[in-house]
C-alpha cells in the first residue's frame, strides 16, 4: 500500500467518523459551517418581536396612564360639594336635570325654529309650470324673471270675480293713496335729532364730499313723497340761491344753510300737481277673514295654495288692496318692502316685538297683483332692473335719463307686464336666507306703475308679511292667536299646512 492511499484511506474515515458525531463533539470549525439565510431570517424575526412587545407595552402603560388621571379628576371634591354623599348623588342630579331641560318647552323669548318656507324654484325664463288651485281646473304658471322670482298666471281670477272685486272697493269708497307730506315726518326729524353734518354723510352715497343730483331726489322722494326732476331741482337751487358756485353740486358748507324742510316749502309756494307725487291713484282695503264675501274668501285660499306658505301667515297679512288709477295716473319704481337692520322694526310685528324704534318697514315676504280689468293704453307694471347683471341704486339715474321715472323711462325697463284682466303675477320681495327663512332684500324687485295714457286701470294687491325675525314673528303670531301659554309646545310656530304637497305644481 502507498502512502497516497494510506493518506486517501485515513481522510476518508476521518471524514465518515466526523459525519456520525453529535454537533456539540464535532471540531468548531464544522460547527460554524451554516447557511446564512438562516441566521438572518432568525435575527429578523427577533427584532421584529422585540419591537412589537415594547409597543404594546407602551400603548397599556399609556391607557393605565389615562385611567389613573381619569380617576384622580372622578375622585376630587367638588368646591360645591362638602361630603362624599354629595359626591355620590351629583351624578344623579345631572341626569336628572338633563331628562328635565329635555321636556322643557321653549322659553317665552325662544321659540324651536322648525319651520321652512316653500319657496317655488323658477328654473329659467319662460319656464311653464302647471299649478292646481281650483277644483277642476289646471293653470300655467310661467316664469318671467328669476331676478327677481318673478312668474305669470293667466286666468287666476275669473270675470266674475274680478267684477265682484271692482264693486267692493267702490262700496267700501277709495280714498287718496298718497297725501302731500308724510305723516310723521316733523316727530321723526325731532326724534333723530340728526346735525346737518350728519344728514349730509347720509345723503351722500359715493362719500365723495358732494350731494349730486341724484341723491339729493332720492331722499326728497322718500322723505316728502314728491317726485323730483333734474329739472325741478335746478329750478328749487336756484330759486332757493342753495348752489351757490353753479356746479349743479352741493356742498357740506352750501348744505348748511338749508333748512330740514326747504325744498318743502319752496314745492308748496309753489303749488304741486299729482303728476308730480310718487303715486296718484286711489285705493281701499277689502277684509277677507271669517265673514268676508266668499270671493276674497276664495282669492285668499287660492293665494295660499299658489305660494305654498301656511294658512295662518296668509290669514295674519294685510287685507286685499284694491287700486284705481284713472288716465295720468302711475306709480314710480319702489321696493314694497324695504330692508330689515337691528335698528328697523316690521310694520306688523312692532308690537310683538315690544321695542321703542325710530324705523319701520313693511316686511312684505310676497306680492300678489292681479289685474282687474285690461287697460286700454299704458298701465304697465314695470321691473327695471329685472334679471340685471348686477344693481347699483346710484347708476339708476344717469344723464338725466332716471328708470325710476315710469312716466317719462318705462319703455327703457328690462321687463314690462301688460295688464289683463283675470291675470296674475307674483314675486318674492326677500332672497332666502338659506334655511328656509326669509333672508335679505331683494333690490331686483324693484318696479313701479307705467302711465295710464287712456281708461282706467284697475288692480289688486295680496301682500304675505312675514318678518326676517323668526323670534319677532313667533311671539307676534302667538299674540295675535292669543293661545294660552300652556297649551303651546315644542312646536313653536304652528306653520304646518296641508297644502304643500308636491302635486300642486308641476312643471309642463
Amino acid at each position: 500500500m502507498t502512502d497516497d492511499q494510506e493518506t486517501s484511506d485515513s481522510e476518508d474515515t476521518a471524514a465518515s467518523g466526523s459525519a456520525t458525531l453529535p454537533p456539540h463533539l464535532r471540531p468548531q470549525s464544522e460547527r460554524l459551517q451554516c447557511h446564512k439565510s438562516s441566521v438572518c431570517s432568525r435575527s429578523y424575526f427577533v427584532v421584529v418581536m422585540v419591537f412589537f412587545h415594547v409597543y404594546i407595552i407602551n400603548v397599556i402603560a399609556l391607557l393605565f396612564y389615562v385611567h389613573y388621571i381619569s380617576g384622580q379628576d372622578d375622585a376630587s371634591p367638588s368646591r360645591d360639594a362638602p361630603s362624599s354623599d354629595h359626591r355620590h348623588q351629583q351624578p344623579q342630579q345631572q341626569q336628572q336635570q338633563q331628562r328635565t331641560e329635555s321636556r322643557r318647552p321653549p322659553s317665552k323669548a325662544e321659540f324651536l325654529r322648525d319651520v321652512s318656507l316653500t319657496r317655488i324654484e323658477g328654473i329659467r325664463v319662460g319656464h311653464v309650470q302647471t299649478v292646481s288651485l281650483v277644483p277642476g281646473k289646471v293653470h300655467e304658471m310661467r316664469t318671467l324673471s328669476l331676478k327677481p322670482l318673478l312668474f305669470e298666471i293667466p286666468g287666476f281670477l275669473s270675470d266674475d270675480e274680478c267684477r265682484v272685486v271692482m264693486q267692493l272697493a267702490q262700496l267700501k269708497g277709495l280714498m287718496e293713496s298718497q297725501l302731500m307730506v308724510q305723516d310723521g315726518q316733523e316727530e321723526l326729524d325731532k326724534e333723530l335729532n340728526l346735525s346737518p353734518e350728519e344728514i349730509f354723510n347720509l345723503l351722500d352715497i359715493n362719500q365723495d364730499g358732494q350731494l349730486q343730483l341724484r341723491e339729493i331726489l332720492t331722499h326728497s322722494r322718500v322723505r316728502d313723497g314728491i317726485w323730483l326732476t333734474p329739472e325741478n331741482l335746478r329750478e328749487i337751487y336756484a330759486g332757493l340761491k342753495a348752489d351757490k358756485d353753479g356746479n349743479g353740486l352741493l356742498s357740506l358748507e352750501e348744505f348748511r344753510l338749508l333748512s330740514n324742510d326747504a325744498f318743502q316749502r319752496f314745492l308748496l309756494q309753489r303749488g304741486v300737481k299729482r303728476s308730480q307725487l310718487v303715486r296718484n291713484s286711489r285705493h281701499t282695503w277689502l277684509y277677507q277673514g271669517r265673514g268676508a264675501h266668499q270671493v276674497l274668501q276664495d282669492i285668499k285660499t287660492r293665494v295660499t295654495r299658489l305660494t305654498r306658505l301656511p294658512s295662518t301667515l296668509v290669514d295674519l297679512s294685510e287685507p286685499l288692496q284694491v287700486v284705481r288709477y284713472e288716465e295720468g295716473g302711475h306709480y314710480h319704481a319702489h321696493h314694497d318692502s324695504g330692508p330689515v337692520y337691528p335698528e328697523t322694526a316690521c310694520t306688523h310685528t312692532r308690537l310683538a316685538a315690544n321695542t321703542s324704534t325710530p324705523f319701520e318697514t313693511s316686511c312684505r315676504y310676497i306680492t300678489v297683483l292681479f289685474y282687474l280689468n285690461s287697460v286700454e293704453g299704458g298701465g304697465e307694471t314695470a321691473f327695471p332692473v329685472a334679471d340685471n347683471r348686477t344693481y347699483d341704486e346710484v347708476s339708476l339715474i344717469q344723464n338725466d335719463v332716471d328708470l325710476l321715472d315710469t312716466r317719462r323711462n318705462c319703455d327703457k325697463s328690462n321687463l314690462r307686464v301688460k295688464p289683463t284682466k283675470g291675470t296674475a303675477v307674483f314675486w318674492y320681495n326677500y332672497l332666502s336666507d338659506g334655511r328656509g327663512w326669509v333672508g335679505e332684500q331683494d333690490e331686483y324687485a324693484l318696479h313701479g306703475g307705467c302711465v295710464v295714457t287712456h281708461g282706467t286701470k284697475w288692480v289688486a294687491n295680496k301682500w304675505i308679511n312675514i318678518d326676517p325675525d323668526y323670534q319677532r314673528q313667533a311671539r307676534y303670531q302667538r299674540l295675535v292667536s292669543r293661545q294660552p301659554e300652556e297649551e303651546e309646545d315644542d312646536e313653536g310656530l304652528a306653520l304646518n299646512s296641508d297644502l304643500q304637497s308636491s302635486d300642486i305644481h308641476q312643471d309642463l
